[in-house]
């Protein structure tokens, strides 16, 4: 790597780290309680959150966006750190799952229960 990779990388990285502080100070601020509370509703307890991180990561399609929030709102005082790990747990499966949706498109024979998984199988019944 030469020298202006790692001034780049080091850039970045300042970069990231600002952007975190000034979200989390941001959502500080404009949040307060009311979403503090409803986060407290809404992953109140582990399988909560595990269940908000799946919803989440399977509407949004990114468990990397769905944690960069959790970690700010953790900064921020918003959520507990107990809370989020169900939830970061949850978008990271959230993800997977659905890419395995999408990957059961490319099957052409097999079994019944996989027909009935692939995309077009489910857009029947929905």
């Amino acid at each position: 790597m030469d020298l202006f990779g790692a001034l780049s990388l080091i850039g970045g990285l300042v970069l990231f780290i600002y952007g975190i502080t000034t979200m989390s100070s941001s959502l500080a601020k404009v949040a307060g309680n009311k979403l503090e509370g409803t986060l407290e509703r809404l992953a109140g307890n582990k399988y909560k959150g595990f269940a908000l991180g799946l919803l989440v990561a399977g509407v949004i399609q990114s468990s990397t966006a769905t944690t960069v929030m959790v970690v700010g709102f953790v900064n921020a005082g918003i959520m507990r750190l107990t809370q989020s790990v169900g939830i970061i747990i949850g978008a990271n499966l959230g993800t997977t799952f659905t890419a395995q949706i999408i990957r059961l498109g490319d099957i052409d024979g097999g079994n019944l229960f996989l027909q009935l998984l692939r995309p077009a199988g489910l857009t029947r019944y929905f």
